[in-house]
């Protein structure tokens, strides 16, 4: 049995996180109700945030731990807002008030060509490091379309549908998070075999 915390605040990506690399890894176990400090995300880039939050996570609670980063990347934007994804309305913006600045950052633009990316580290008490990626291409829709999912899914269109009306196991099959931690799992199997 594998036990990890996901070194994250936001209560929204740990379901998903666990969907995710419990489909892969059938021994793993999400420990919940530890606490750490905030981590500031002074990184310059998405994969400097997730190992900042997984450090942290492991030293503070002795558990191996999972962090990771999504940037939202929009071509028309020269890739903003990237790693101030989180906090582009505002520090303290909340889902709506990110989404609102971007529609009206993108107002009577044509190319609204984007791409999520996710960074997600593995770091173990004892200072082992995995970091991978993942990423999913799509476009930035004109209005917000869907009831699930969270963060900018109402805007995130592939193939015309936006992430948040594809529901959550449709995006979890395809999302750029689902492909990082594919990447962590395929990482972490290949540890463990790697053993003596």
């Amino acid at each position: 049995m594998t036990e990890v915390v996901v070194a994250t605040k936001n209560p929204d990506k740990i379901p998903e996180i666990e969907a995710m690399l419990g489909a892969v890894l059938s021994d793993l176990v999400i420990v919940r109700g530890l606490d750490w400090p905030e981590v500031e995300e002074t990184g310059s880039t998405l994969e400097e945030n997730a190992l900042l939050k997984a450090r942290a996570a492991a030293e503070a609670t002795g558990y191996c731990a999972i962090g990771d980063d999504t940037g939202l990347e929009v071509d028309a934007l020269d890739g903003a807002p990237g790693v101030h994804t989180a906090r582009f309305a505002g520090p303290a913006a909340s889902y709506a008030e990110n989404r609102a600045a971007l529609l009206s950052a993108l107002a009577g633009v044509d190319d609204r060509s984007a791409r999520f990316r996710t960074a997600a580290a593995f770091v173990t008490p004892g200072g082992a490091e995995v970091v991978v990626t993942g990423e999913l291409a799509g476009r930035i829709a004109r209005q917000e379309r869907g009831d699930g999912g969270f963060g900018y899914d109402s805007l995130f269109e592939v193939d015309g549908e936006t992430l948040a009306e594809m529901g959550v196991e449709a995006k979890n099959r395809i999302s750029h998070r689902a492909q990082a931690l594919a990447a962590l799992a395929d990482a972490l199997a290949r540890v463990r075999e790697d053993r003596p």
